[in-house]
């Protein structure tokens, strides 16, 4: 045994969480599920972020969860990247996680790209097989899962057409309330000083500037401010807190929920301890619907990789 806990010719799996944000890797025991190793890398969006940056960021957190020399002992691969479900970057992630494994020396006899989605609701209680899920980081998206695989998306459409009720979405309203503030048109908000500090001082010139001077994305490191100011006592900051979960549960409730049926939620909003959990609970109440909320998706990835690795049935 090597000083990650590794067995000599071990059979060993990978679970990757590649977010907006960064990129989680798991190294675990084939055959118990044991946490062995873990390593983080850069952001891992397949539609946003760059081939090479990619490659590199994927191989940045298999670096950290498969030990050098033992790559061979990888027998299957799952990995789950936002923007790489039905539709997205799934030939891109592929060929990124290829190039990256190789980086580390590992050859899978199995590997498997999926979304966000699929891993995130393979992390609920049990590694249930169908039922729905909630995403709301950066962004924000439901989708229903059958078979482990998700079957039906709901938002998730990005910064300039959705995303309702996700980090982003927060910042952005932020922003908006803090012009609306210095026109006269809208309430004065507690929002004003830490969005000023922010921005380089409360002007609309420099607001605007900020809101336009970098990808808006970042908008979503706004978001805490809305959680800091409401629990000053702040009501602007409480009604975006309010809309932004009554967001979220619209999009559970496009999915056309089955009363008990299981809804596991994770990023940062929705997790464990997230701030709009409580909001989300009680509005999903009435659906007959109780959140189960995951840190995120990389102990799906590695469920679903321990189950890949077994001998399908002939």
């Amino acid at each position: 045994m090597n000083e990650s806990g590794i067995h000599a010719g071990a059979s060993v799996v990978v679970g990757i969480d590649a977010g907006g944000t960064r990129i989680r890797a798991r190294l675990a025991d084939a055959a118990t599920g044991a946490v062995l190793a873990e390593g983080t890398g850069g952001p891992g969006n397949a539609l946003s972020v760059g081939h090479a940056e990619l490659v590199r960021n994927l191989a940045q957190a298999l670096r950290g969860a498969v030990p050098h020399g033992r790559g061979g002992g990888v027998v299957a691969v799952v990995a789950g990247f936002a923007g790489g479900g039905p539709g997205g970057g799934v030939e891109k992630a592929g060929s990124a996680l290829a190039e990256a494994l190789g980086r580390v020396g590992a050859a899978p006899g199995r590997a498997e790209v999926l979304g966000d989605a699929d891993i995130a609701f393979a992390s609920g209680p049990g590694t249930p097989a169908d039922g729905l899920v909630l995403i709301a980081g950066t962004g924000a998206a439901g989708a229903r899962v059958e078979r482990r695989r998700a079957v039906r998306t709901v938002d998730g459409d990005g910064w300039l057409l959705g995303d309702a009720g996700s980090g982003f979405w927060l910042g952005r309203e932020a922003l908006r309330a803090v012009l609306r503030s210095l026109d006269g048109r809208g309430p004065a908000t507690a929002l004003a000083g830490p969005v000023g500090e922010v921005c380089g001082g409360l002007t609309k010139e420099a607001v605007v500037g900020y809101g336009f001077g970098g990808h808006p994305v970042r908008l979503a490191a706004l978001s805490p401010l809305v959680v800091d100011a409401e629990r000053a006592g702040d009501e602007v900051a409480r009604e975006l807190l309010d809309r932004a979960a009554t967001e979220l549960a619209s999009t559970v409730r496009a999915l056309t929920p089955r009363p008990g049926e299981p809804l596991v939620v994770t990023g940062g909003l929705i997790g464990p301890g997230g701030p709009l959990l409580p909001r989300l609970a009680e509005r999903v109440r009435d659906l007959g619907l109780v959140p189960a909320p995951v840190p995120d998706g990389v102990a799906g990835a590695v469920a679903l990789a321990r189950l890949l690795r077994r001998p399908r049935a002939s």
